[in-house]
């Protein structure tokens, strides 16, 4: 149930312009500040985990793994997606929120 609350609030971001997805936008995002949370898939690369780990310890921003990247593709209605970047602070705060409960 959780797992839906998460992919469903992720939906919601996306279709109010607050969400941003894949690499290179979420990297854009992280390094302008406008990401108030980094969501990498479960089954990201390392290269990827690595990369994300380092800039968001950098730039002080959340960093959580979640879902695979089918799931979190689907949940924005995209293909594939190993990152997203979250960048409104309430919607991201309710997403922390619900990955700390589960």
């Amino acid at each position: 149930m959780k797992q839906d609350k998460i992919l469903l609030l992720l939906g919601i971001a996306m279709k109010g312009r607050n969400l941003v997805s894949g690499e290179f936008q979420t990297l854009e995002a992280v390094k302008k500040g406008s990401a108030m949370l980094v969501i990498v898939a479960e089954d990201a690369s390392d290269n990827t985990r690595k990369l994300f780990a380092d800039k968001c310890s950098f730039y002080q921003v959340p960093l959580e793994h979640y879902g695979m990247k089918e799931e979190l593709g689907r949940a924005v209605g995209k293909d594939l997606r190993s990152s997203l970047g979250v960048c409104e602070a309430g919607l991201a705060n309710a997403i922390i929120k619900q990955l700390k409960e589960k």
